[in-house]
Formats: structure tokens, C-alpha cells, sequence
């Protein structure tokens, strides 16, 4: 089983590949140039050592596939938006675990106003309905909505062109800085790990981590607003589940919505962050996308079994 960053419109669940799939998913290469070439040559490399092993594809945009057509629209020329220049959305394995798992700490509400936060080297937040994505803060790519570590997250796109007239970057020299150069790396100067970042006593470092906070907070606005209001609030990946300060900083920036923090059972990290009673409630689950790749594959080989294909032939992906 493989993490695939970008299915596109193509695939809204996990699929067996074969060669038909990797040129679709090849296609998809400009549009997460620093994920899906890795997640390609992976699969390309298994197929040269196990010719006839079954390899399954489990992609990070399939669980937007339930936003509507309205969420997922960009103000472009409509030529664009049906050549595929929509918002996707991603960190789909990970939400999908979340909403798997959340009924065992919340309840009922659940199913109701839901933000999860993925916070970590990469980060995005997707708001859910239902346990179903409404929307989320990556778009086309995954360099938009939050900072991150190293990218920068939304930015006007006029500075694009600001920067190849008036500094002489090309594009690929763009790139390489939305993609790499940005972030809490670019932010403060020292690191793209919040780690060091929290550790530091420089105040670039600081500041690093309370723009990442304030565009959580301003973002957990946006999400609100999608859904209506807000019944829970979920802190997961690396910096979500272990930062303290960092889940302390947003929920005062997020206390207009009704959030309210139980300081000891945050630094203690939860799984319940909220006093008893409150809502919104907030915890604070440790997601485990492994786990869900693992499930989707053991489903499409078993559904291989049990109709008698030739995973040989169904796993050629020369």
C-alpha cells in the first residue's frame, strides 16, 4: 500500500494500480512536485523487485471528494476550472482516521461541526459535516492555506509575478522558494522545525510561531463560517499532538467561538482539552495514516481473492 499524494478528480478511494493508473497519477506531478515523483518511483521500484505483488494506491485528496462543486471552485475562466484548476485538498488519510476514531471521544457530536487540525512540517485544517470534508485549507496544491515548515501557505498571487519582473526569479526559482525557503524556515531564520523554534529564545523564532498560530486561528474563522459554527476541535500530527503552546496559542485566538482550554489536561495532552461539559469541545487525537493504508489495501486484496483475479496481471505496472 502506497500514500499518494494527488489522485486529482481521477480517484476518490484507494485503486489497484497498474500501467493505466500511473499515467493518470503521472499527470498529476505538476501539481505536487515535492510529493508525487517520490510516491511514483516507490511503486516503480516495487514493480521491479515483485513483479507480481499487488500494489494499492491511497491518496490524499480522495476524502474531499464529498465537498461540492461550490467549495472546490476557483473564480478562474470556466475553460480552466473544467481542465482540472480546482481546489483539491489534502491530508485525506489522515482526516479520514480522525473521522474514523472520533465518535470514540466526542459522541454524537461527531457528526456534527467538526475542524480537525493536522498541524506538523506540513499542515492544513479541513472542516467536516457529518464526518465528511466541507472544506479545507489546501487547494490545486499543497502550498496553500497554513505556514508551514518550509512553505509558505496562502499568499496574493500577485506576488508571483511581483517577483519575476522586479527580482529576476524564473519559475522554477519560485518554486523553490514558496516550496522550500518559506515557512517557519523563512520566517525565522533558523529552523523549519517547531521544535527548535519553541526552544529558542531568539525572537524571529518566535515570531515564526505566532504567525503560524494567528493563520490557524484566522483560518478556524473560515472553517466556522463553512460549517455554521463549531461543536469540536481537533489538534493531530506531529506539532498538534505534542506542542503544547502551540494548541494553548490557538484556542485563545479561537475563545470569541466558545473555545476554552483545560490548561493541566493540555499540558498533559488531553485527549480531552476542553473543561468537562464545554462546547465547543477540543482534544487532541493522535492520528495514524498507516493504519488506513493498511485497511484500504487489505480490502482490495481481499476483494482480489474473492473474485478469483490474477494479481499478476492485475499488478503489471511496466
Amino acid at each position: 500500500g502506497h500514500r499518494v499524494v494527488h489522485g486529482g478528480d481521477a480517484y476518490d478511494g484507494p485503486v489497484l494500480i497498474d500501467g493505466d493508473v500511473l499515467r493518470v497519477l503521472d499527470r498529476f506531478v505538476p501539481m505536487a512536485p515535492s510529493h508525487q515523483p517520490h510516491n511514483l518511483a516507490a511503486i516503480a521500484a516495487f514493480a521491479k523487485l515483485h513483479p507480481g505483488l499487488p500494489q494499492v494506491a491511497c491518496f490524499d485528496t480522495a476524502f474531499h471528494q464529498s465537498q461540492t462543486d461550490l467549495a472546490r471552485a476557483y473564480a478562474l475562466p470556466r475553460d480552466l476550472s473544467a481542465a482540472g484548476v480546482r481546489r483539491y485538498g489534502f491530508h485525506g488519510l489522515s482526516y479520514e482516521y480522525i473521522a474514523s476514531v472520533l465518535p470514540k471521544f466526542a459522541g454524537k457530536a461527531a457528526d456534527g461541526r467538526v475542524v480537525v487540525a493536522h498541524l506538523g512540517h506540513g499542515a492544513s485544517m479541513c472542516a467536516m459535516r457529518g464526518r465528511r470534508s466541507v472544506a479545507t485549507t489546501m487547494g490545486f496544491t499543497a502550498l496553500d492555506g497554513l505556514p508551514m515548515g518550509r512553505r509558505c501557505g496562502a499568499l496574493d498571487p500577485g506576488v508571483v509575478p511581483y517577483l519575476v519582473r522586479e527580482h529576476g526569479l524564473s519559475v522554477e526559482e519560485v518554486e523553490g522558494l514558496l516550496y522550500q525557503k518559506s515557512g517557519l524556515l523563512g520566517v525565522s531564520g533558523i529552523s523549519d522545525d517547531m521544535r527548535d523554534l519553541l526552544a529558542s529564545g531568539q525572537p524571529e523564532a518566535a515570531e515564526a510561531v505566532e504567525l503560524f498560530c494567528y493563520r490557524i486561528g484566522r483560518e478556524l474563522g473560515s472553517l466556522a463560517a463553512a460549517l455554521g459554527g463549531l461543536d469540536v476541535l481537533v489538534f493531530t500530527g506531529g506539532i498538534g499532538e505534542h506542542a503544547a503552546q502551540v494548541r494553548a496559542t490557538v484556542c485563545g485566538f479561537a475563545h470569541w467561538l466558545g473555545v476554552r482550554l483545560d490548561e493541566a489536561a493540555n499540558n498533559l495532552g488531553g485527549p480531552r482539552l476542553s473543561p468537562t461539559g464545554a462546547t465547543p469541545s477540543v482534544f487532541v487525537i493522535p492520528t495514524d495514516e498507516d493504519l488506513m493504508i493498511a485497511r484500504h489495501t487489505l480490502q482490495i486484496v481481499r476483494d482480489l481473492a474473492s473474485r478469483g483475479d490474477d494479481a499478476n496481471r492485475a499488478a503489471d505496472v511496466a
